[in-house]
């Protein structure tokens, strides 16, 4: 079963300190402990992909009719409060596996060592119906 983890910023996390203002040994402890969650995962041959994602100020949004040029637009309005920082895409046995992931993921170190608690949404990967 593959399962995506998406891994959202939010204030309303245990962690309302934007990454670019932690000292960078926080930094660095967090950038660890997601490359030591990702070696783990690949190990196990469990892991599919994990990427982390830039900014919103630096994502696009693109809306096409088909039939004429694309309509591109900065990316989320300034106002918002949360945005997807990046996932996993993950092969596992079971809801419950891609769970326990969720959660380990979702204690990484924030400032001070101190776990950050995000948000991890967890969805499964749907495959198109069969069509006879």
């Amino acid at each position: 079963m593959k399962f995506m983890l998406v891994k959202t910023y939010s204030e309303a996390a245990h962690c309302d300190i934007p990454l670019p203002e932690w000292a960078p040994e926080d930094i660095a402890a967090h950038i660890d402990f997601q490359r030591a969650l990702g070696e783990q995962l690949a190990a196990a041959g469990e892991l599919v992909d994990a990427q982390g994602l830039a900014a919103p100020d630096q994502a696009m949004i693109v809306c096409s009719d088909g039939r004429s040029a694309p309509v591109v637009t900065d990316g989320p309005f300034p106002e918002t409060k949360e945005f997807l920082a990046g996932f996993w895409v993950v092969d596992v046995d079971s809801v419950e596996r891609a769970i326990e992931i969720a959660a380990q993921a979702s204690a990484a170190p924030g400032p001070g060592g101190k776990p950050i608690g995000e948000y991890i949404e967890v969805r499964q990967i749907m495959s198109a119906p069969d069509v006879a």
